[in-house]
């Protein structure tokens, strides 16, 4: 019996594996998430030294830039998976975001962003007036 391959679906296939495993695991993961009228980004930074992180905001770019340096160790290396370096990921802020106030804390290997909606990009409940007395139509006109 005769079986069909077919070599484009095969090379998708291989390419798509591929693609998944340099997105597998990236240096800087994250969680995004809105809280009231703010939102709230954890990063995930094992191992780094507070006092290397950086934090910046420019024309609605967010930047954070952090550095886990080597450990020296006295004897022989017989498995090293951990990366070191400087790691930097950028994300697009969208408009209506107070960028002059967000506020950063780091605990427990968790970089945590706040970052809070701006007054006038908050939904607000708009009076429609009326008036009180009634109109007449009156006959004959």
């Amino acid at each position: 019996m005769a079986t069909y391959r077919d070599p484009f679906q095969e090379m998708d296939r291989l390419f798509g594996s591929l693609a998944l495993n340099g997105r597998s695991a990236p240096g800087m993961p994250m969680d995004l998430f809105r809280e009231g009228d703010h939102y709230v980004l954890a990063v995930d930074l094992p191992g780094i030294d507070p006092g290397s992180i950086d934090v910046s905001c420019e024309d609605r770019t967010l930047t954070i830039r952090a550095e886990r340096t080597p450990r020296s160790g006295e004897g022989q290396w017989l498995l090293r998976e951990r990366a070191t370096g400087t790691v930097a990921r950028q994300l697009t802020l969208g408009r209506g975001l107070a960028l002059d106030q967000i506020s950063a804390s780091y605990a427990d290997g968790v970089l945590t962003l706040t970052i809070p909606v701006a007054e006038d990009a908050k939904p607000r409940r708009i009076e429609v007036s009326h008036s009180a007395a009634p109109t007449a139509i009156e006959a004959g006109s």
